[in-house]
């Protein structure tokens, strides 16, 4: 069997998200039967029925649910290599540094201060991104390093270098009776009948159980806070963000946090490794 094609896995995916040849169609920019013959091509080649149809509509076989997942992942490795390749061949572009926009401006200002004054370190841009998107914007490619927290985020094929390990505080409404305290324990946190624990995205996208409300930014969570919906416990580090309506308190029995310096575990960049001891010799000194 010759090698799938990216093109092949791109008319796939795109009708696996659509569910409906006519606008998986209109979205790839070519007409239904092409692309309904290149799917039918697709399953004959390999062996396997990917779609079911019928006058309802289209539907994933448990065939078609792995390649999707699979070939997500090739498409973006296909992309983050080009985007690779392309920065690679420029001498002169930055290193992109990616990072949630709550993270603590002191341990990036220490970081980018140790960077400048390493010799084999070119500029470095910040990127900002929200919670967790850290991960995706190093496997495509648009990033070059991350910072990010151990255990909460995505760290698979990545390298890590620790650059801090911190406890974590509730961010309370500072009106709640609950602000007044000078610590609190998880099991005070977790069930607040008035105040439940907001919900973040979990790495398959999906969120967990319970009444809190469902956020996906920082600045959602903030306003939630503020009128008193929710509250969250995080990194103390990470409440560079908070509003003066805010109050954080130490959860005195919450798990630490590690703080890392991420980057792909195939990388060969040497401004990336410079960096890497720039902030390891950051890491020694603090």
């Amino acid at each position: 069997m010759r090698d799938l094609e990216t093109r092949e896995l791109r008319y796939f995916v795109t009708v696996a998200e659509e569910l409906h040849f006519g606008r998986a169609a209109e979205r790839l920019g070519i007409a239904q039967p092409p692309l309904s013959r290149a799917i039918r091509q697709l399953e004959q080649r390999l062996g396997a029925r990917l779609l079911d149809r019928d006058r309802r509509g289209v539907a994933l076989t448990d065939a078609g649910r792995v390649l999707l997942r699979e070939a997500r992942v090739a498409l973006d490795a296909v992309t983050a290599a080009a985007r690779r390749t392309r920065r690679a061949a420029d001498p002169h572009r930055p290193l992109v540094l990616v990072t949630k926009a709550g993270a603590s401006h002191e341990l990036l200002q220490r970081l980018l201060d140790a960077a400048a004054a390493e010799p084999e370190v070119p500029p470095v841009e910040v990127l900002l991104c929200e919670v967790g998107e850290q991960a995706g914007l190093l496997r495509d490619g648009r990033a070059d390093v991350a910072i990010m927290h151990r255990p909460f985020d995505d760290l698979a094929g990545f390298d890590t270098e620790d650059l801090v390990v911190e406890g974590q505080v509730a961010i309370l409404p500072a009106a709640h009776p609950l602000a007044a305290r000078a610590q609190l324990t998880l099991a005070e946190v977790s069930d607040v009948p008035d105040l439940p624990i907001a919900r973040w995205p979990r790495l398959d996208g999906t969120y967990p159980p319970g009444p809190g409300p469902e956020v996906r930014t920082q600045s959602q969570l903030a306003q939630l806070v503020a009128l008193g919906r929710t509250l969250l416990v995080i990194p103390a580090s990470s409440r560079a963000w908070q509003w003066p309506e805010h109050v954080a308190v130490p959860v005195v029995d919450a798990p630490e946090v590690t703080t890392v310096l991420a980057w792909p575990a195939s990388s060969r960049s040497t401004a990336v490794a410079a960096l890497v001891r720039s902030a390891a010799a950051l890491n020694e000194t603090a």
